[in-house]
């Protein structure tokens, strides 16, 4: 994961990349940072996040260099700027957008904080796809989402012809304004137990079976901490992006100095009891399907034959949902243009 800046056009009350002092969101990495934290590291596969990395002033020139190294990228941006910025890029087997997109048109801009945020999102897509862009969405699900209003999501965004779609609950920042509507461990299990279940054949899920497994509560994995390393303007981050526990200069100084037993649900830290998010459980279930014979046709049932019937999960999509909230409006950027503040 390459977070080459931290300022963003949204202030998301579920996030907290933001809250950072002035002084830090002014930052940048450098096109030549962002290639030697990638070469040194040696992944084959980089996201890209932020903040929002359409406002940095870079962007093309980092996407273009990292394309010429024959790296799959996902940039991933809320894409209020993407309309104006895709002419910096060129359509590629290397480059997909991920677009962040919460759930339905109310669902969504409530939690971005932005009214009609959904709508200029699904229009970017539209463009996006009309130039030939691989396209997929990153949806973030909190306390209160409502299980069918999520499946009628997917319908839409399956509709709309994105490659496929990204899961995943949210996790708690300290930084992040609402610290009301994060997921405990069973609720989080209930939910995409309802969701999840009774599948229709037509959605694609850029997700690994056996993690999504995982979420519905049919399978248990211990944390995979290091599975999606990061680097960000302060270096690289220890010991996932989720915490902030200090930084490494290098990638083989974070692979050394890191305890990484002292994270993951199992070690008893905290910070990770509740969490259940892609960057540290997708890892783990695809070392499963891999590690194993018995992983490997799960992973292929799950891909191919299973819709996951269910009749509990059924009837918890008729109970009762509470209202979504008015919407909160944050803060209102100023432009959709690069700000240094």
């Amino acid at each position: 994961m390459l977070e080459p800046l931290f300022r963003c056009n949204l202030a998301c009350a579920g996030c907290g990349k933001i809250q950072y002092p002035a002084h830090i969101l002014k930052k940048d990495l450098t096109p030549e940072e962002c290639f030697r934290a990638v070469e040194e590291c040696g992944a084959p596969m980089v996201s890209i996040p932020g903040g929002e990395p359409l406002m940095h002033p870079q962007i093309g020139e980092i996407i273009e260099g990292l394309v010429a190294r024959k790296k799959y990228i996902y940039l991933c941006t809320n894409a209020l700027l993407l309309k104006e910025k895709i002419d910096l890029f060129k359509p590629s087997k290397y480059l997909t957008f991920s677009v962040h997109l919460d759930g339905q048109r109310e669902e969504h801009d409530l939690a971005v904080c932005r009214e009609g945020g959904y709508d200029i999102a699904v229009d970017a897509v539209k463009e996006a796809l009309r130039h030939g862009f691989r396209v997929t969405t990153n949806t973030t699900l909190f306390d209160g989402a409502n299980p069918k209003s999520v499946r009628a999501f997917f319908d839409e965004m399956m509709d709309l012809g994105v490659e496929g779609m990204m899961l995943s609950p949210g996790y708690s920042y300290d930084k992040a304004p609402d610290q009301k509507h994060f997921l405990g461990r069973a609720r989080t299990r209930r939910m995409f137990r309802a969701i999840l279940s009774n599948r229709k054949k037509n959605w694609k899920f850029n997700l690994s079976p056996l993690f999504l497994e995982f979420l519905m509560g049919k399978r248990t994995y211990p944390c995979t901490p290091w599975g999606m390393p990061t680097f960000n303007i302060f270096g690289w981050q220890k010991p996932c992006y989720l915490l902030q526990d200090g930084y490494a200069e290098t990638f083989a100084e974070l692979l050394a100095t890191t305890e990484w037993s002292n994270y993951g649900t199992e070690s008893g830290n905290p910070a990770c009891a509740n969490c259940m998010v892609h960057s540290g459980y997708e890892a783990s279930a695809v070392n499963a399907t891999f590690s194993s014979l018995g992983g490997f046709l799960a992973t292929v049932k799950g891909t191919l034959f299973s819709r996951y019937r269910d009749n509990e999960a059924l009837r918890l999509l008729d109970e009762p949902q509470s209202a979504v909230h008015p919407l909160v409006q944050i803060a209102v950027p100023e432009s959709l243009h690069e700000t240094r503040a």
